[in-house]
């Protein structure tokens, strides 16, 4: 066992999956907590990774994968962005014999390798009564199964994407959209200036909370998302139209990197996949702004209409939390520790209906939280419906 003080008991923490805003928060919130109710608290580094990394022998420098974590660490980081656990999207259950690490190649040399048994003992060898896992439904999925194996969980849900199944909010998703319409906004005058259509592709691989709910806002005209095949004969008559309403004569539209034209699929920039299955989307915001320059004639008198795309990617994910993303991590950081000091574990810590709460933990692998198509968003208009919002939580288009 690691040289760790145990005091009440020790509880583990780690962010997986991509960065965003609020995760400093998160830790900051569990750690204080932790430590005046008497325990002490191990970041573990990297994700999983830093589980899998583990060199179970006393002298062996582990910095890279684990460090004790104290007020002042947590709090020179709280109010920042991304985090300082670092992460990664390491899947421990199924490990290329290529990412095994060097001391277990010998033990997992098939092609395919379940390496649970070694998280499982470094846990152990760490002490670690109840494990914090922060992330979206990969990395939590992977919680799932660790709890199943019996070891105690209480997880925090965070993705921009805001698409984790029995919340209605994830950690990154209000900073996301807060910097999607700062951003579209900053653009809109390179638009007016040349009379063109504005094209902003933007995070969202199967879920499009974060077209959806920037549109809501007025930061775009249109949006295409995952939920919704597309014509493109539609988008571009709609956004011509809204071109020659706007006396800056532009007009703006939000494409979902996981959107698909009818008859078509999803726009990859890689083959190769990451731990979780999942190529690396990117490049439907540049083929749907060639699309609308091609047939913009056939609506524009034949006249073409120019296109300005930009794909906003990461810079929607840096920088400081806004807000709702330095408050909401606090609030789960100590709801998680409610739950521990009442020794309840396989919970997943929630936002419902305005509501902080908990569900159960399996939650996340038993459903899918999409856009519901039919209620909030209209498929003749390309937009979201602007109706019935009473009684809705605060971001309105939950899949439930």
């Amino acid at each position: 066992m690691a040289n760790i003080n145990k005091g009440k008991g020790v509880i583990g923490i780690l962010t997986g999956g991509g960065d965003v805003p609020g995760l400093n928060p998160a830790i900051r919130a569990v750690t204080i907590r932790a430590l005046r109710e008497g325990y002490s608290v191990i970041g573990l580094r990297r994700g999983w990774a830093g589980l899998v990394d583990i060199v179970r022998e006393k002298d062996y420098d582990n910095s890279d994968n684990y460090q004790i974590l104290t007020e002042e660490i947590v709090n020179k980081a709280g109010r920042t962005g991304g985090t300082f656990l670092h992460t990664s999207r390491t899947r421990p259950s199924h490990m290329k014999k290529s990412a095994v690490p060097k001391h277990l190649q010998d033990k997992y040399a098939a092609e395919n390798n379940d390496l649970t048994p070694e998280v499982m003992t470094n846990l152990s060898w760490l002490g670690i009564d109840y494990l914090i896992p922060i992330g979206g439904d990969d990395t939590l999925s992977y919680g799932v199964r660790l709890y199943r194996d019996g070891l105690r969980v209480v997880a925090i849900p965070k993705t921009m994407d805001n698409d984790v199944p029995g919340t209605d909010y994830c950690i990154g998703f209000s900073t996301c959209v807060t910097r999607t319409i700062q951003m579209t906004n900053s653009l809109r005058t390179s638009a007016g200036s040349h009379e063109r259509f504005l094209v902003l592709e933007v995070f969202g691989r199967y879920a499009g909370f974060t077209a959806m709910v920037p549109t809501l806002a007025g930061a775009a005209n249109r949006c295409v998302i995952p939920e919704h095949k597309f014509s493109i004969d539609q988008l571009t008559e709609l956004m011509t139209y809204d071109r020659k309403q706007n006396p800056s004569r532009y007009s703006v539209v939000l494409v979902s990197e996981g959107a698909m034209f009818e008859g078509g699929e999803m726009v990859f920039t890689l083959e190769t996949t990451d731990a979780y299955g999942h190529k690396k989307l990117g490049g439907i915001g540049d083929l749907v702004s060639e699309k609308l320059k091609e047939l913009s004639p056939k609506y524009n008198n034949g006249k073409a209409i120019n296109t300005i795309a930009q794909k906003l990617g990461y810079l929607v994910r840096g920088g400081d939390p806004d807000a709702i993303d330095s408050i909401v991590p606090m609030a789960y950081g100590n709801l998680a520790l409610d739950l521990i000091l009442k020794g309840v574990h396989g919970r997943l810590v929630v936002l419902k209906n305005g509501r902080y709460d908990n569900m159960p933990l399996d939650v996340v692998t038993s459903s899918k939280k999409l856009v519901n198509v039919r209620e909030h968003y209209n498929t003749e208009r390309l937009r979201p419906h602007y109706k019935s919002f009473e009684m809705k939580p605060l971001f309105l288009t939950t899949s439930e």
